[in-house]
């Protein structure tokens, strides 16, 4: 689940703290993998809501998002020009050539997991499908830079530099953030470049980095429900995300 601020002081993970952290996040990788099988045209975002909270809690995992700031569903389904934070509906229906963007996060044993993905319903046009790749892309060109020693604002331009120079536009008002014993921890983690060289990476950190790209303006807005982020020229939106643990031989990707 983006965030729209985490700033304070960074926590550093032991290692049996981000063993537990894995466990939350193969938990999470779970529940995608099976949703990415069952996404189809007619399924409604209600009954993915409904498989990835059942799959959780047999997992002994307790939905993140669920009841966060409010958040009433256990998902969040964003569909087409929703960019995150789509609320699960029994009236939302599935349709052939429609994206879904899929967010889950779970706690387990007093640690977050937390990761996302978008996938086609049935064939879409070429523009979209190449929004999609290009979006992951930009997600595992930061995950490279995920080195001790290194600066946020290197993940940061990895995927503003990748994204850009295919056409597409990146969201600056949500960010990607730290993980941990809460699902929002500093640091903020933008798809973009600020300017300036930021947090420098240390072993121990656990970041959700989380690219969230348009395909035409960057801009966004929220919708009445408090909660749905959609593009402000409602074109297309694709969202990717991973828990990265920054160790001595580099990126470990938990999720």
């Amino acid at each position: 689940m983006a965030s729209s601020s985490g700033r304070g002081a960074v926590i550093v993970k032991n290692p049996a703290e981000i063993e537990i952290m894995a466990e939350a996040n193969s938990i999470v990788s779970g529940a995608l993998t099976l949703l990415k099988e069952v996404v189809r045209p007619g399924i409604t975002t209600w009954e993915l809501d409904r498989i990835a909270e059942e799959y959780c809690i047999r997992r002994k995992g307790r939905p993140a998002f669920k009841g966060y700031r409010g958040f009433p569903g256990s998902l969040c389904v964003s569909v087409n020009e929703e960019v995150v934070h789509g609320i699960p509906s029994r009236k939302r229906k599935l349709k052939k050539g429609d994206i879904l963007s899929i967010d889950f996060g779970v706690e387990f044993k007093g640690f977050f997991g937390d990761s996302a993905l978008t996938v086609a319903v049935g064939k879409v046009k070429p523009e979209i499908a190449f929004l999609l790749k290009v979006t992951e892309e930009s997600l595992y060109r930061g995950i490279e830079q995920v080195v001790a020693g290194n600066h946020i604002s290197d993940i940061s331009q990895a995927v503003q530099n990748h994204v850009e120079g295919h056409g597409f536009s990146v969201v600056k008002q949500f960010v990607g953030h730290g993980i941990g014993s809460s699902l929002h921890e500093p640091p903020e983690i933008p798809n973009f470049y600020q300017g300036e060289r930021t947090e420098r990476l240390r072993i121990g950190m656990v970041l959700a980095i989380e690219p969230m790209v348009n395909l035409g303006t960057g801009k966004v807005k929220v919708l009445k429900d408090g909660w749905t982020v959609v593009t402000a020229d409602h074109k297309p939106s694709a969202h990717f995300e991973h828990s990265v643990a920054v160790t001595e031989n580099g990126p470990r990707i938990l999720s």
